[in-house]
């Protein structure tokens, strides 16, 4: 990580401080059961050169045709990224030469894209926000794959994916930082997997990015860029950053100058090495594709998309605010995935009170799954696991187990696997823990139960196995009176050292079996005493 000012996001460097430009070529693959084309499959992980027809191959005569289908996903994309939709645009061919392509050019769209200037707003931690400018959204054709891993002497050609659909969103050179930039992929799929134009898969391909990286001394104009290709990962997009950032500064320190040109990220070594000298637009080439018309849209037929358009994540966050009273943290956690999204407002529909509900999924059920846990049934049937062994003392109520604690949350960018228990399972704890029937510990050994038993009620199973708090305040002070009997010198003690209140709390837990009224057990506790 580059040493920054506490200030800003200005790099600093042996001659004084530095400001990174950063812009993103973002290619995402358009869901989508047929090619941009063609009707040929798009299904990932098919055998080498099983999904391809003659247009893909680029066999003599073969002439494209528009899938309709892709042309919606793109407008829709459009109108989620808030930018202008171009009823008229075209579709162009970007001559190059490589063995993946088969056509010897690409079909692209270079002067007139169906997407126009929008925008995307990023907040950052710490109430940092970043709004984006999108430059365009245009359509384009990918190309097939290269394998030189297949034979010591020959390469082999793929074209399963020649042909596929992939939206190209082009940002302004808006961002000042690696963080930023991360954020800002990160919105974007974000965005796309609630619209369901992208399934955002880096690790198949689905969305990857060229980055653009310069810098200057604050102030002055542009540098020369350079640009990274095809980066499929957040992680190593914030890595290839920083170090290319650092490249080009040492360099221009050392007074020498910055050429553009096209550059690789070794995600071994951390670092960027040379690909080509960049290429220009004239490079390619240019000029309309003669096999197909000019795409005309109807403005009624954009209209009745954007009717269409599911909640997206900055409208759905503003709900979660207002409605639910949610702090914005949290909200931002729920709403990076829409199925997280969904099972939360599940959860809040089956009857959890809204803000319990997203601190119980948020720091023990999202938790829960980034931690393995090994989980038995014990003697009495309650659940124990091994993940780690927690204190005799500790003794967790409503407040502390629905507590704002973002550490123990996951990053706002994984991506959730909803795991074993329904919506309504996690409901049904947070209701009795909210409602005093079973206190925060029991709570979290009855989500261990259901983890391994999905099936099971957790109502049913608190019922059965007698796990309901005890309210009997007379039960509970014959319980306390009984551990501070059995513990005289502890207890003269804790009339100097009141913390050790804690340590009769947790006794008197332990044996109830941690059913007591953890707040009643702590005020008796205290009471009985004298301490504050």
């Amino acid at each position: 990580m580059q040493e920054r000012t506490k200030q800003s996001n200005l790099i600093e460097g042996a001659t004084g401080e530095w400001e990174v430009v950063i812009g993103m070529e973002v290619h995402a693959q358009i869901t989508s059961n047929a090619k941009l084309f063609s009707g040929a499959s798009t299904e990932f992980g098919g055998e080498p050169n099983s999904h391809v027809s003659l247009v893909d191959a680029a066999m003599p005569g073969m002439l494209p045709v528009i899938n309709s289908g892709c042309i919606a996903q793109a407008i829709r994309t459009g109108l989620g990224l808030k930018a202008e939709i171009n009823l008229n645009s075209m579709f162009d061919r970007k001559n190059y030469f490589y063995p993946d392509l088969p056509q010897g050019y690409q079909i692209s769209q270079y002067k007139s894209p169906i997407v126009g200037e929008g925008e995307v707003v990023v907040d950052l931690l710490g109430g940092e926000r970043v709004v984006v400018g999108i430059d365009r959204l245009h359509l384009e054709q990918d190309a097939g794959k290269s394998l030189h891993d297949q034979h010591p002497q020959f390469s082999f050609v793929d074209l399963n994916r020649s042909g596929v659909a992939l939206l190209e969103i082009v940002s302004k050179p808006d961002l000042r930082s690696s963080e930023q930039a991360k954020a800002y992929l990160t919105k974007l799929r974000t965005i796309m997997r609630y619209l369901g134009t992208c399934d955002g898969n880096m690790e198949q391909g689905s969305l990857r990015a060229d980055i653009n990286v310069s810098v200057r001394r604050p102030g002055d104009k542009l540098g020369t860029r350079c640009e990274i290709k095809n980066v499929n990962s957040i992680r190593f997009i914030g890595q290839a950053i920083e170090h290319e950032a650092r490249r080009q500064i040492d360099i221009l320190e050392e007074g020498g100058a910055i050429h553009q040109e096209t550059r690789l990220f070794d995600a071994k070594t951390g670092t960027t090495r040379s690909m080509r000298s960049k290429e220009e637009a004239h490079d390619y080439r240019y000029f309309p594709d003669p096999d197909l018309l000019p795409l005309e849209l109807m403005q009624g037929y954009v209209d009745a998309l954007a009717r269409d358009l599911p909640e997206l994540p900055d409208q759905k966050r503003a709900r979660f605010i207002s409605d639910y009273g949610l702090m914005p943290y949290d909200a931002d956690v729920l709403i990076a995935e829409k199925e997280r999204a969904d099972y939360y407002e599940a959860m809040v529909q089956d009857g959890a009170e809204p803000k319990p509900a997203a601190n119980w999924l948020i720091n023990e059920y999202l938790g829960r799954m980034n931690r393995p846990v090994s989980t038995t049934e014990g003697d009495d049937g309650t659940s124990e696991t091994t993940e780690a062994d927690e204190p005799d003392e500790s003794v967790e109520d409503a407040e502390t187990v629905f507590s704002y604690a973002p550490e123990a949350a996951p990053a706002a960018s994984s991506t959730i696997k909803l795991g074993p228990v329904p919506p309504s399972a996690n409901s049904a704890i947070v209701q009795m823990v909210t409602t005093g029937v079973i206190s925060g510990k029991t709570a979290k050994d009855v989500l261990d139960f259901v983890w391994v038993h999905p099936g099971e009620d957790p109502k049913t199973h608190v019922e059965a196995r007698g796990l309901v708090q005890v309210t009997d305040m007379g039960a509970i002070e014959k319980a306390v009176d009984e551990v501070i009997a059995a513990n005289p010198d502890k207890a003269e003690q804790a009339k100097q050292k009141p913390a050790l209140g804690g340590w009769f709390v947790g006794q008197v837990m332990k044996a109830t079996g941690g059913k007591a009224s953890p707040q009643a057990v702590n005020a008796l506790v205290k009471q009985k005493l004298g301490i504050e």
